[in-house]
């Protein structure tokens, strides 16, 4: 039946495969083309696209390998020099590699779906693999991910193999394989290095629950058992070992010629500014915004300010200065992210051998990352949303969080899609991954609630109305009345602001969730 639906799933997106394409589609063409036609050596020094090669070796590596199978389909993709390059081979090669390396993510599904049916973790009689149960809504939850086909397979991306390397390390974590999911976390780090957002709950969990084993219990003096846990020096050595010798295959020829800080400039270009171009829904969408209002108040006090262009409206990717309230260095974005994850990695290693805790460790530091970090992007919800899911059909309070994220995290993609076609395309998908997520998680937790959405609150349930509310007010009104022409980033500056207030309302619930959860209790609470 998995298999069924993975079938079923590539099969639209085989239909997408004339659908628009971004700047990523030549990003990823033009890598395709250095891996193939220069040596190693040049790999991180090539410019002659602006779009330089800047993930970590072994994507650089997975291009090579892809590029051996291109040359049959078109050698002239994979010329340097061939900027802009699309011919119909071309597009068609590139969308099927997202389609077949999704494969390793249908895997990974697969893999955290075993584990959750045979843990026990969620006692029903409906945990299994056929249609309508837990699992199976897991897995139509993640193949059907409709921001994941809308940043893949319209946008265009290789985030579905990413997170496919991802949910297989996080499942060999759940069934207690700790060096096989550092191995494969390792393997991540090294294709794509965003996910150092969630490193710190990969070292919390795996140091207090591999690093440190069990002592024979003794007795308290009130005669209680309890039970040490000693550090073990060779389980740390093996676990740093895994981890030292894929970076050393991955960075190794690099260091070797004496590249390592070129490799390291591309992986880490600090120049790009706080936020992406299209403002990710988060802390420092906010902060644009109320500097972008300050502003407005004191020209109509008739206070100087610096009138400077508003770069950060227009869509430009590049530093810019805030007019009235204080620019963000970098450094303060990693501050407050720090501080940020903090309290969630005390919980986590609070409480060893609960691996949930662990994948909600991990939701949170990808969250928090997403909410304080540097030039984030838009896309990077989806590092929330897609491991959110796993404990949405096991929690009630997690799926009331899940609900909600997803349906504003999804929502805050649109502006990545602007052409007509697409424009119905994303909102079907939308539509349709989100009455099935209500639905269907409804279902599960028997929720019966009939004056507002199922699984949330008043408020919650009329913030997800305001977002159509949103929607018609940026593709119907605004054009209608001239604004769109006028100002043509309001529309996108509205919807991560709008949407920046959901997400931040989620983190904020979310944490508290976790860390208000009663240890002794939880199995008695309808979490």
């Amino acid at each position: 039946m998995f298999w069924t639906l993975v079938f079923m799933v590539s099969c639209i997106k085989l239909l997408l495969i004339p659908a628009y394409r971004s700047t990523d589609f030549e990003v990823h063409r033009n890598w395709l083309a250095i891996t193939h036609s220069l040596p190693l050596r040049q790999w991180y020094n090539e410019a002659t696209s602006e779009w330089t090669l800047d993930y970590p070796p072994l994507f650089a590596w997975f291009e090579f390998i892809l590029s051996q199978i291109a040359v049959f389909f078109d050698p002239k993709m994979l010329q340097v020099k061939n900027l802009n390059y699309a011919s119909y081979e071309t597009v068609v090669f590139q969308r099927l590699t997202v389609i077949v390396t999704d494969l390793v993510f249908a895997y990974g599904i697969k893999e955290c779906c075993q584990y959750l049916s045979g843990s026990g973790v969620r006692k029903s009689s409906r945990w299994g693999l056929r249609w309508g149960s837990p699992a199976a809504i897991l897995q139509l939850l993640l193949l059907g991910n409709a921001g994941l086909i809308i940043v893949d397979h319209i946008h265009f991306q290789y985030n579905g193999f990413l997170f496919g390397v991802l949910l297989l390390s996080v499942a060999r974590i759940l069934q207690g394989r700790f060096l096989e999911g550092a191995f494969w976390f390792a393997v991540l780090l090294n294709l794509k290095h965003i996910f150092m957002y969630v490193a710190p709950a990969y070292g919390v969990y795996l140091l207090r629950n591999y690093c440190f084993v069990s002592t024979p219990q003794t007795h308290s003096g009130s005669g209680e058992p309890v039970r040490w846990r000693s550090f073990s020096p060779s389980r740390f050595a093996k676990l740093a070992a895994i981890v030292a010798i894929v970076f050393l295959i991955s960075f190794g020829p690099f260091i070797a010629m004496g590249q390592l800080g070129q490799v390291l400039s591309r992986l880490f270009p600090f120049k790009r500014g706080l936020s992406h171009a299209y403002w990710a829904p988060n802390l420092w969408a906010l902060y644009n915004m109320a500097d972008k209002l300050l502003t407005v108040v004191a020209k109509c006090l008739g206070i100087k300010v610096a009138n400077q262009r508003a770069s950060m409206t227009g869509g430009l990717v590049q530093e810019f200065h805030h007019t009235i309230l204080p620019t963000v260095p970098p450094l303060a974005t990693f501050i407050l992210t720090f501080i940020s994850i903090t309290p969630s990695l005390v919980k986590l290693w609070k409480c060893p051998g609960n691996p949930l805790h662990f994948v909600r460790c991990l939701v949170l530091c990808a969250l928090s990352a997403f909410m304080f970090g540097w030039h984030v992007h838009e896309k990077a919800i989806l590092i929330v949303i897609v491991p959110l899911t796993l404990l949405a059909v096991v929690w009630r309070k997690e799926a009331q969080v899940y609900l909600l994220l997803s349906t504003v995290g999804h929502f805050s993609l649109f502006p990545l899609l602007f052409t007509p076609s697409e424009n119905y395309i994303k909102v079907v998908l939308f539509l349709l991954h989100s009455v099935y997520a209500f639905q269907k998680l409804s279902s599960l937790f028997d929720i019966t609630e009939g004056r507002h959405l199922p699984l949330l609150s008043v408020a919650e349930s009329l913030y997800v109305f305001s977002l159509a509310a949103l929607f018609v007010t940026e593709y119907a009104v605004f054009p209608l009345i001239g604004l769109t022409a006028k100002y043509p980033f309001l529309p996108l500056m509205l919807t991560s602001v709008h949407c920046a207030m959901g997400v931040l309302y989620c983190w904020l619930r979310y944490y508290w969730h976790f860390m208000t959860m009663d240890e002794t209790n939880r199995k008695r609470k309808a979490y």
